[in-house]
């Protein structure tokens, strides 16, 4: 009789086992995210001077005065509600500049979104001003739809709509206002 009931626990006990064993799932980043709401950044830091370096060169610098970081949304993204300045390496250590009021650097895509007067400066002293403009790190691609001003060698284009590498090497502009020669 004993046996009998020592059989019917341990079959028990082994329905409950395998029954918790598949019940578990891996759910590490809901674990982690326990007592985190979504709207909240996960980590704010004052006086930002990072560098990115390849290959033992120095490929760009970000400055700003405020980071705001929402990394812990589904689609991350760090916030410079203060305003950038980036400064871009080419391979002979040229350096071109990015300046703006306000960005947003979106994690999953590499995107940096720069708003607010914003001023594109290369090594060539070419200039590019517009309210909102886009920059592709991976590509290193600059472009805006919005109304732009491009200063370069002795001129001065006006226009809607531009798309170029970080140098101007390259470039396209969607519409044009005319281009207006200065004297020196």
């Amino acid at each position: 009789m004993r046996r009998k009931y020592l059989h019917i626990i341990l079959n028990i006990v082994t329905a409950l086992a395998v029954t918790m064993f598949f019940a578990c799932k891996n759910n590490f980043k809901d674990v982690q995210q326990v007592g985190v709401l979504q709207n909240v950044p996960i980590g704010i830091a004052d006086t930002i001077n990072l560098k990115y370096t390849d290959s033992f060169m120095l490929r760009a610098n970000l400055l700003s005065s405020k980071m705001i970081d929402y990394s812990n949304r589904d689609f991350g993204f760090s916030e410079f509600p203060e305003g950038i300045e980036l400064i871009i390496y080419d391979d002979e250590g040229n350096a071109s500049q990015i300046f703006s009021d306000y960005a947003i650097i979106y994690n999953d895509t590499d995107l940096i979104d720069l708003r607010g007067n914003v001023i594109l400066a290369t090594h060539k002293n070419d200039s590019l001003f517009t309210p909102q403009m886009y920059y592709d790190q991976k590509s290193e691609w600059v472009f805006t739809n919005e109304n732009f001003r491009l200063r370069s060698e002795g001129t001065d284009v006006s226009g809607r709509g531009f798309d170029s590498d970080r140098n101007f090497v390259d470039y396209e502009m969607l519409e044009s206002g005319g281009i207006m020669e200065l004297d020196n």
